[in-house]
């Protein structure tokens, strides 16, 4: 388990903030691209395709579900971890929306595909060095973020990797449901596959080189 260190709470807000946009920018730059997202926007992309509603309601809905789940895996009902959860997700899910929007009005679905592929997988990059960023401050997660920092720290001593691969398992699963009842597969493609192999890498990676002096924050009283 990393070392825990003390950092004033205005600098922590300062990285929680950026990292709130860093995440949000990541993932909407990967769906308006549209060559693959990190799997829990991909489902959520797929799943808003089969349900009649908005790819920022369905993140927020699949967010509450695994908020349920980190309650199940702890044994115990947080109600500061729960609310920070919801105060996270809401935001985010709202600043996906609005930058896909953004971005789309720069036109960047016409660059050649090369350079839609690098940007595609920066989105991932970024989606990775925002979960690293505000896993350390260890505030307020996304709920799968939270999942996976109950999962590599609780059972997998530190193991990001690992844990990133359990966590993809249920937007797996949900792929999957969605293709079974629309037959299209929407938002996978090389930055799926690019998430699916490095992402948890790049987490653990970027714990040790972006922002190096931020270490994992209370982690101790979370778990």
């Amino acid at each position: 388990m990393q070392a825990i260190q003390t950092i004033s709470n205005p600098k922590l807000l300062g990285y929680f903030i950026f990292s709130i946009f860093l995440n949000s920018l990541g993932n909407a730059l990967t769906v308006a691209i549209n060559l693959g997202s990190a799997l829990w926007t991909t489902a959520a992309v797929n799943l808003s395709k089969v349900l009649p509603i908005t790819l920022s309601v369905m993140l927020i809905l699949s967010g509450s579900i695994v908020i349920v789940t980190n309650i199940i895996i702890l044994g115990r009902f947080d109600f500061k971890r729960v609310l920070g959860n919801l105060i996270f997700m809401v935001p985010f899910s709202w600043l996906v929306g609005v930058f896909e929007v953004q971005l789309l009005k720069l036109h960047i679905t016409h660059l050649p595909l090369w350079a839609q592929v690098i940007l595609d997988c920066l989105g991932v990059v970024l989606i990775a060095v925002a979960i690293s960023i505000y896993q350390r401050v260890n505030w307020m997660l996304h709920p799968v973020d939270d999942l996976m920092q109950i999962i590599r720290f609780k059972y997998l001593q530190g193991n990001a990797t690992v844990a990133q691969l359990i966590v993809f398992t249920p937007p797996i699963i949900a792929i999957v449901i969605s293709l079974l009842v629309t037959h299209q597969l929407y938002a996978i493609n090389i930055g799926t596959l690019f998430a699916l192999a490095f992402q948890g890498t790049m987490v653990g990676i970027a714990d040790k080189v972006v922002f190096p002096s931020l270490k994992h924050q209370n982690l101790a009283t979370k778990l």
